[in-house]
C-alpha cells in the first residue's frame, strides 16, 4: 500500500534542509569570488521584497513567497554575502481552504523580520486579508500561527518599530489593485504592547502626490510607487527606508525627521546610475556589522529569473545615507556588480541549497504552488525516492497547486532528474517542468499503448493557451533521465506609453531559452521538442520543479485508486 504523509515531509524538509545546504551544485550561483570580493547578486534566486537582521555575528533573511508553501523561507549567513536556507515560517498560507488552489499573485507579500524581547517576529501581509505575525524564540522554529494585526484591505509590506521609551508602531503602504486605487503612501499606526494588534487611526507619513519632484541620475521624476517601508532610527532622526518609481524602473528613496510623526523631508539614495544589469533597484533592508559597518540589501527584478538580491555597501554623509557607489557630482550612490565582502565572522562558501538525492525526504528548497494535500507526497514507502501522488487536476499546470518547484539557481543551467511512472489510469502523467505563465515539460504519460516520453509546451498557461505536445518513438519500460536546459534571452525594452521618467537605453527584458532532452540510461541524450521561451508567473520568476497528475475528474480521493511518479534524485549542472 502506497501511504502518503505531510508529516513525514516535513520530517524530510527539517533534516534534509540542514545536510544538504553546504556544498553548491556544479551549476549553481556562487557570489563569493574567493578572493576576499563578491560578486552581485548575492543571492541568483527570486528571493523577492527581503528583509534582513543581524543579531550577534548572524543575519537572518526573509522573503515574499506568495502563494508556494511552505512560506516565509528564512536564510542565514555570517557574512552576507554566502547564504543557506535554514526554515520556513509558514506551514500552510491562511486561510488555508482559500490557499488549496493556486491564488497566483496573492497570498504572502513583503516581509519584515524583526529580534525583540528575546523572540523573532515576522510581519507580512497578504493584500486581501491583512497584515499578520509570526513570531519563534529560534529562526530554525517551531513558528507560531499567524496572527491578523491588521486588516485593512490592500495593506501591503508592514514593518514594526519599538521606539526608545518602548512605544510600538507600525508602517506599512497600500497596493492600489486591492485598495481601492490607494497607493503611493506610507502610513502609521500604533501597535498593542505584545505587537499583535493595531490601535487607532492611521497618520500618512509620506504621500507621493504632494512631493516634489526627486533628483534621479535620468533627471527629474515625479514620485509614484512609493511602497517597502523599513523605519529605523539614528542619531535622533527616525530614518524610512522605500524605494519609488516601480519596480524595474524606479529608485531607492530615504525619508527622515526629528519627529516619528513627521513631516519627512525625501531623497533619493541609490538608483541604476550607469550599472548595468540592476534596473530598479527595489525595496530591502539596512544592516550592520559587529565591526560597525553599514551595508544594504535589495532586490532587483531579472523577470523570467525573478528577483534577485543584490548587496550594497553604506555610507552616510551630512546625516544620509548613500547606497553603492557614490555617483559622480551627486548625493546618491548606483549599485556595484563587484567588491570587498563585509568584515564579519567567517563563513564558508555556500548557496541555498537545490540539489536533492531524496534520501531523508526532500530539502528546503521545495515549495508546492498551493496548500498541499496531505496525500501529495510520499517520502517513506520507497527509500531513496520521491513519490509524487498522480493528483487529479486540471491539464493546465497553471490551474493545478500539486506541483512542486524550486527557484532558479543561475542564468544557465541544466536541471536534471531519474524517474519512473507507476500509473493506474490512462492519461497519468509526470516529469520535469519549467514553470510560468509560459511552461514546458518532458515527462512520461500513460496511453493506452503504453507509457511514452513527451515533450509538452503551453504559451499563455495564464490565459488558458493551447498545449502542444511532441512524443518520442517507442515505449518506456522503467526508468528514464529527464533534462531541462536554460541559456538566457535578453532583449531591449521600450518606454511604456506616458512613462513620466527618462527611459534607460540600457532597460531590458531576461528571460530564458529553454530545451528538453531526455536518456534511458543516463549517458546519451536525445533532443526532444524543439523548446520554449520563459515567462515569470504573477510576481514571481519561473520556476523548476517536479509535478504528477491525473486527468481531472480521476476518482483519486482514495490515494491506492491512481498512481504516482518516483523520483530518485534531482540535480543542477552546468
Amino acid at each position: 500500500m502506497v501511504r502518503f504523509s505531510v508529516a513525514a515531509m516535513t520530517i524530510g524538509l527539517l533534516i534534509a534542509g540542514h545536510a544538504l545546504a553546504e556544498t553548491p551544485a556544479p551549476g549553481a550561483w556562487v557570489p563569493d569570488r574567493g578572493d576576499g570580493t563578491y560578486q552581485n547578486p548575492v543571492l541568483n534566486g527570486d528571493y523577492s521584497d527581503p528583509d534582513a537582521i543581524r543579531v550577534g555575528d548572524d543575519y537572518y533573511l526573509v522573503s515574499s513567497s506568495f502563494v508556494n508553501v511552505p512560506g516565509l523561507p528564512i536564510l542565514h549567513s555570517r557574512d552576507l554575502v554566502n547564504w543557506e536556507i535554514i526554515g520556513h515560517a509558514l506551514d500552510a498560507v491562511p486561510p488555508e481552504d482559500h490557499f488549496r488552489t493556486p491564488r497566483r499573485g496573492g497570498g504572502v507579500w513583503a516581509p519584515a523580520i524583526r529580534y525583540h524581547n528575546g523572540r523573532y517576529l515576522i510581519y507580512y501581509p497578504d493584500p486581501d486579508f491583512g497584515i499578520f505575525v509570526v513570531s519563534a524564540a529560534d529562526p530554525k522554529g517551531p513558528w507560531s500561527k499567524p496572527v491578523l494585526v491588521d486588516d485593512s484591505k490592500g495593506a501591503i509590506d508592514p514593518c514594526p518599530f519599538w521606539d526608545d521609551d518602548g512605544t510600538a508602531w507600525l508602517v506599512h503602504a497600500y497596493a492600489a489593485s486591492r485598495s481601492g486605487g490607494r497607493n503611493n503612501q506610507v502610513v502609521l499606526k500604533r501597535l498593542n504592547a505584545d505587537g499583535t494588534h493595531t490601535q487607532g487611526p492611521e497618520q500618512i507619513l509620506v504621500d507621493g502626490k504632494t512631493l516634489a519632484p526627486v533628483e534621479t541620475s535620468l533627471g527629474p521624476a515625479p514620485w509614484f510607487t512609493i511602497e517597502g517601508p523599513k523605519i529605523y532610527k539614528r542619531d535622533g532622526f527616525y530614518y524610512i527606508f522605500a524605494p519609488g518609481g516601480g519596480v524595474k524602473n524606479g529608485w531607492q528613496a530615504v525619508f527622515r525627521s526629528k519627529a516619528i510623526t513627521g513631516p519627512y523631508e525625501a531623497r533619493n539614495v541609490m538608483d541604476q546610475g550607469a550599472t548595468p544589469g540592476a534596473n530598479g533597484p527595489h525595496q530591502g533592508a539596512w544592516v550592520d556589522t559587529a565591526s560597525g559597518e553599514d551595508w544594504f540589501l535589495h532586490f532587483q527584478d531579472t523577470d523570467s529569473y525573478g528577483r534577485r538580491v543584490w548587496l550594497e555597501p553604506m555610507q552616510w554623509k551630512d546625516g544620509w545615507p548613500v547606497i553603492g557607489v557614490r555617483q559622480k557630482g551627486k548625493v546618491y550612490g548606483q549599485p556595484v556588480l563587484t567588491f570587498r565582502k563585509p568584515k564579519t565572522a567567517p563563513q564558508p562558501v555556500s548557496v541555498p541549497v537545490s540539489d536533492d538525492d531524496f534520501d531523508r525526504g526532500f530539502n528546503q528548497a521545495w515549495q508546492w504552488n498551493a496548500n498541499p494535500g496531505e496525500d501529495w507526497a510520499d517520502t517513506t514507502s520507497q527509500p531513496g525516492w520521491l513519490r509524487l501522488k498522480s493528483v487529479s487536476s486540471s491539464a493546465n499546470l497553471y490551474e493545478a497547486g500539486n506541483t512542486l518547484t524550486q527557484k532558479l539557481p543561475n542564468t544557465v543551467f541544466s536541471a536534471v532528474t531519474k524517474m519512473t511512472l507507476n500509473a493506474k489510469w490512462e492519461g497519468e502523467r509526470a516529469g520535469l517542468v519549467l514553470f510560468g505563465y509560459n511552461y514546458g515539460f518532458i515527462g512520461l504519460e500513460n496511453t493506452k499503448d503504453g507509457v511514452v516520453v513527451e515533450q509538452v509546451t503551453r504559451i499563455g498557461a495564464d490565459r488558458n493557451g493551447p498545449e502542444a505536445k511532441v512524443v518520442a518513438p517507442g515505449k518506456v519500460t522503467g526508468e528514464v533521465w529527464l533534462k531541462a536546459s536554460l541559456t538566457p534571452v535578453v532583449t531591449p525594452v521600450e518606454p511604456p506609453a506616458g512613462y513620466p521618467v527618462v527611459w534607460p537605453a540600457m532597460r531590458q527584458e531576461t528571460h530564458a531559452k529553454v530545451t528538453f532532452s531526455y536518456s534511458l540510461d543516463g549517458k546519451t541524450w536525445t533532443p526532444l521538442g524543439d523548446g520554449f521561451v520563459s515567462q515569470p508567473s504573477r510576481w514571481v520568476g519561473a520556476q523548476i520543479g517536479l509535478f504528477a497528475q491525473s486527468p481531472s475528474g480521476t476518482p483519486s480521493n482514495v490515494s491506492t485508486r491512481v498512481g504516482y511518479a518516483a523520483f530518485d534524485s534531482f540535480h543542477i549542472e552546468k
